[in-house]
Formats: structure tokens, sequence, C-alpha cells
């Protein structure tokens, strides 16, 4: 499992990614700035090629987490599949290099649009949320004369012992269909002209910490595999999501082999082809936002650290409340202080972090660490603020994969009266 130190160690007091000190990174492209190690993306991948040698299983990774093409592009070329959740993150797979045969479609609102364009780019299934989206679907690739391969993503009703935001798989979900709704759904896809019964999924939550969940979801799933079977409805791959978590603060994920182990037990011997969708257990803790600060404000009750990145930038710790460990870039052994570490927004709610013990001055280089997955992809433009440069790694060299905003950039799809 990657730690968020392991490809941005401390060299001569000064962090750096991979061989190239953070400082660099800033005074080229300025902050705040996203920073990832190739190396580290790889190491990630590999770890799950590794546990699955030897049986027929594709890791497709959940472009919701990060969706630059750089990264996507990375994976790619590492033979990866891709789990997606709208026509534009079709478009960026495809922009990449992807192949969309490797492509699983979920999401629970997909339009008519998005269907017709994930069957003219043939990609490999979709998962299918609610009896509407089946009916659906079949209307549209008959209108379009084709085929849609099919699974449906089934709530097994397991407690992931996660975040409640980030827990999907409880039939008070809005995802999936229910387990009990699902056999009779099977049943009914089976008589549909225009879909074709591909596949079996679930995804249970994010963040996950402990294997026994997802073991005891895929055990569910089993029986319902078997029991299609025994009306003749075959099953060619069971999809039974990501979610694998990492450390952000004192967490102890497990191993991918020790996360994944249990449930390649349950499935030895078994025909169908094993999918996976992880997304923050490959780019989590293979990137950090790079910040600097502006001001500090020292008060009787607290003592504010403002940087120049916020809650648009990395919006996990306002809206989760979660922890991600804040570095200055320079080891400089000055008076250490308990910091409020926040932004610029005219919100309240704008933190990076609460209460961190810190040595700072004024124009100092801070780094937050594991913010590879859910930060770009859940930025925004409040106030009217440009989104951060994103810098991809690689050994000693390094370079720009994302240009940061302008305001005029902003201004291009408006129109004054």
């Amino acid at each position: 499992m990657i730690s968020p130190d392991s490809f941005f160690p401390r060299k001569d007091g000064r962090l750096c990614a991979e061989g190239v000190p953070l400082s660099a990174i800033a005074e080229a492209f300025g902050t705040p700035c996203f920073v990832y190690s190739r190396t580290a993306l790889e190491s990630a991948f590999e770890s799950y090629r590794q546990v699955l040698a030897g049986r027929d299983a594709l890791v497709c990774y959940a472009v919701k987490a990060n969706s630059n093409l750089a990264l996507l592009a990375t994976f790619a070329r590492l033979g990866s599949g891709f789990d997606i959740v709208s026509g534009g993150e079709l478009a960026r797979v495809i922009a990449a290099g992807g192949d969309p045969a490797k492509v699983v479609f979920s999401g629970v609102g997909k339009s008519e649009a998005e269907m017709r364009q994930a069957l003219a780019a043939g990609i490999g299934c979709f998962n299918v949320e609610s009896p509407s989206e089946l009916e659906r679907l079949n209307r549209v690739a008959g209108d379009l004369g084709r085929i849609a391969p099919i699974a449906f993503r089934v709530n097994p009703n397991v407690d992931p012992k996660t975040h409640p935001y980030i827990s999907t798989g409880l039939k008070s979900s809005k995802f999936g269909v229910a387990f009990d709704e699902a056999l009779a759904l099977y049943r009914r896809a089976a008589t549909l002209p225009h879909v074709r019964i591909q596949g079996i999924a679930c995804h249970i939550g994010s963040q996950l910490l402990d294997p026994a969940p997802i073991a005891e979801a895929a055990e569910k799933v089993l029986g319902l595999v078997d029991t299609l079977a025994a009306e003749g409805i075959g099953i060619a791959h069971m999809d039974l999501g990501g979610g694998l978590g990492i450390r952000y603060r004192d967490e102890v994920p497990p191993s991918h082999a020790s996360y994944l182990g249990p449930l390649l037990e349950k499935l030895a011997g078994r025909p169908q082809r094993l999918l996976f969708e992880p997304g923050r257990s490959l780019v989590g803790n293979a990137g950090l936002l790079l910040t600097r600060v502006e001001t500090l404000k020292h008060g009787e009750e607290k003592n504010f650290a403002v940087v120049d990145a916020a809650m648009n930038d990395l919006a996990r710790p306002a809206l989760y409340d979660a922890w991600h460990e804040i570095l200055p870039v320079a080891d400089t052994g000055g008076e250490r202080l308990g910091y409020e570490v926040v932004g610029p927004i005219c919100e309240s709610g704008d933190f990076l972090g609460h209460g961190r013990d810190l040595a700072l001055r004024e124009g100092d280089l801070v780094a937050i660490l594991s913010a590879g997955a859910y930060g770009m992809t859940m930025s925004s433009n409040y106030n009217t603020r440009p989104r951060a440069a994103e810098v991809m790694v690689d050994g000693e060299s390094f370079r720009l994969i994302r240009r940061r905003e302008t305001v005029d950039a902003l201004f291009a799809l408006e129109q004054g009266l």
C-alpha cells in the first residue's frame, strides 16, 4: 500500500516530489498547484496487477477520482479499463487512448444521449441501476440497431463501515437495485431484444479499511449468480467495485493482497471474469496540493494560516470534515504554533485543516498530502477563482499537464446583457 511520503520525500530539509523539489515546481508554475508522482501511479496499479496475476481479471480505474488526461493515459498504457459515470468521462477516456471495450458505465441518471454515445463507442458494459434505465436502454439500443451489454448493479445491503456520504451499497442508497429485486430484473432483461446480460456488479462504498464487508457482499452476489445460472441466465463477469481505502492520517488500510485475498478465495474455480473499480487507492497518495501562506493571523483564541488554496480547490475537508496531512515544504525549524489552515473563500467552512502544529512564515510553501483523489475533480470556480494548475513528476523531471485557468477563460461562456 502506497504511503503519502513514499514518493514525496524530504531531502536536505526540502519536501520533494520524487527527485524534484516542490519549491522548483512552485517557481515554475505558481500556486495553488496539484502535483502527481508518475511512479506512484504506476506502482499502485502494479500492486493490483500482481495480486490478480493468473486470474481472468480487469482493473477498471474509477475516472471520477481524478480525470486528468495524463493520468488516464498513464493507466491506459498499463492496460487498465475504466469505470465511468458520465458521457464526459467517456470522452476523456477515449481522448487519453483508453479502450472503450474496457469501459463500464455506472451511474443512476444516464441520459439517452449518453447511452447513444456509449453504444456508438462500443463500451464493454452498462451497469444498470434501475428498472427504468433497463427499459430506456433497450429502447435506445433498438433505435440504433444495437445490442447493449449490461450488468445490474446490485445493492447487497452490507454496511461498509465508512463515512455515510461515501457508503453506496445499503438498501437506503440511491445507487443500484435492491438485492431482493435483482432476480426479477434479470428475468425481465432476458426477455428484451436489445440488451445482452453480461455480468453482475456491486459497489458498497469508498475508503474501505476492513476487508470483511466486501467479502460478505461477494458472498451474497455469488448466491445470486448461482440462482441465475439455475434459471439458465449466464453471468460472464462479476464486477465487485472498488473502495479500498488509503492512509490520510493514522488509518491502517489493508494491503492489496489482504483486501483482495478473501474475495479471490471465494471466487476460486469460478468461470466469471473479475472486474474491480479502484480509484482512490490508485491516485489518492500519488498527489498533493501545493499552496503558499498568504497571511498569518494571531488571535486570543485561534491562530489562522491563510493560504492561497481553498475549499474550491480541495473540497474534502469542508465536505466530509476530512483530515489531510499538512507539511511545510522547507523545514525552517522555527517556533511551532497551532494553526487553523484556511483559504481566502468567503465561507466559514473554508478550511483545509484544524489545529495543526506548524512552524510557518508568510510566503512559506505548504503541501497538503493525499490530494490525488477527489481534489481537482471536485474543484470549482466559487468566488470566481480560476482552478489550479496540475503537474506530473517523473523522476527528476516535471511537466505541466493542466494549465492554470484564467479569469478571462471563466468569462468565455458567458454573455452580458
